[in-house]
């Protein structure tokens, strides 16, 4: 039986977040700064500086970056439902809690599992956004420059 008043929590969640989303821009446009840098209005994409053509190649940091969004991602996607089972089989009394230590070890390997990934990534410095990592990619940016500029010559080269 629907039931319309029990939808009114819900729905003063979402008016209170739709609240707090909008009193955030206009505070954000009423008292913030308003200095024009070149840097500020830079077009800005995915952690890449917008240098030089939109078809150069990506650096491999780039992706590792994407990838690892998306692990962390589905993990957190995949502990909520695994929560809700794990409640209902280690308490439940279908299943009499003979499940709980099996479940709740798995869960204990996965998450130790992607805590050393973690580990693996912060120690090869890909979290690194640092003064060191934009120089960095600033190199990395000139030189695909430069071997399209050799590029587009040979092919001008060619076709005249």
């Amino acid at each position: 039986m629907f039931i319309l008043r029990n939808y009114f929590p819900l729905l003063i969640m979402f008016f209170v977040a739709a609240g707090f989303a909008v009193s955030q821009i206009g505070l954000s446009s009423l008292i913030g700064q308003r200095k024009r840098t070149r840097t500020k209005l830079m077009p800005y994409e995915c952690g890449k500086d917008p240098v030089g053509s939109a078809r150069e190649r990506f650096s491999v940091k780039f992706y590792l970056i994407a990838m690892i969004f998306i692990l962390f991602d589905i993990e957190v996607i995949f502990l909520i439902p695994w929560a809700v089972v794990f409640k209902g089989m280690a308490f439940g009394e279908e299943y009499g809690g003979a499940f709980r230590n099996v479940i709740f070890f798995e869960m204990l390997i996965f998450i130790v599992l992607l805590l050393v990934g973690y580990v693996y990534v912060l120690k090869k410095g890909t979290f690194d956004w640092g003064e060191r990592a934009r120089l960095e990619a600033e190199a990395e940016a000139r030189v695909l420059r430069r071997n399209e500029a050799r590029e587009q010559g040979r092919l001008r080269s060619r076709a005249a």
